[in-house]
């Protein structure tokens, strides 16, 4: 891989976009070395959780590799936002590992689309973000337009995206678009404390959560059936024979990889 570094640390792997001559903007080469990485860890079943961030102090992801579209037809451009939603960001929204980003400075267009793709988002002090599509003449194609409102509602969404604005960390904290605000240089060290409690829980009720969460965000789909269905076939997992067994002998559980 050319343009991402993984690293594993006991159960969490830490995936590092590395372009940073670029602010790790995302190519068509980037997107997919992604898509072949989480796979890769998704299939490990030593890694519980992943985190994603950008090289460098400046940027998480600065947005989409304009120059790869900039000629683009209305077929490519179609097939180029199909394609990456696909293979990313929808993928990596269903994914049944855990994802955190942990955005280190800009998180503009195509970045803070793949930050919200993530199941939570924890920034540096530094962070900025934003949707700047409109200033080019077309809008957010990797989900945002969707995931935005439902993380910071839909008038805020309006704005941001109309605007073009960035807002800054805390404001990201105050909308609900990030779980914390944390300085720079305490940033993965953080991201990891929070990924290590979770790693330490039953990753196959983690996976069944995360499927019955988003459930409520998809089309004919009844949310609350998938919960019930969910929690219902926990009861036939091995994870729960430890859950239990270790709770009524006073005792921590020690879960098996997923």
């Amino acid at each position: 891989m050319e343009n991402i570094l993984i690293e594993k640390q006991d159960n969490i792997a830490i995936v590092t976009i590395n372009r940073p001559e670029k602010l790790n903007a995302l190519n068509k080469a980037t997107i997919q070395e992604l898509h072949d990485g989480f796979k890769s860890l998704n299939e490990d079943k030593s890694v519980k959780v992943i985190i994603i961030t950008g090289s460098g102090e400046k940027a998480f992801v600065a947005g989409a590799d304009i120059s790869e579209f900039a000629n683009f037809s209305v077929e490519n451009g179609g097939l180029l936002a199909a394609k990456g939603q696909e293979i990313l960001f929808d993928y990596v929204q269903n994914l049944s590992t855990p994802v955190i980003a942990a955005v280190n400075g800009f998180a503009l267009g195509g970045g803070l689309e793949l930050a919200m793709a993530c199941h939570f988002r924890v920034a540096s002090d530094n962070a900025k973000m934003g949707l700047p599509e409109v200033t080019l003449g077309v809008i957010p194609g990797y989900g945002g337009t969707q995931r935005l409102p439902q993380l910071v509602g839909k008038g805020r969404a309006m704005e941001m995206i109309m605007s073009a604005a960035m807002i800054d960390a805390e404001t990201a904290k105050n909308y609900g678009l990030v779980n914390h605000v944390v300085p720079q240089v305490e940033l993965l060290e953080f991201t990891k404390g929070i990924a290590s409690k979770i790693a330490r829980n039953s990753s196959v009720a983690i996976a069944k959560a995360i499927a019955s969460i988003n459930a409520n965000y998809k089309d004919d789909i009844n949310g609350f059936e998938v919960e019930i269905k969910n929690f219902g076939a926990s009861f036939g997992t091995e994870d729960f024979k430890e859950g239990t067994t270790a709770f009524l002998e006073k005792r921590k559980a020690v879960f098996p990889g997923k």
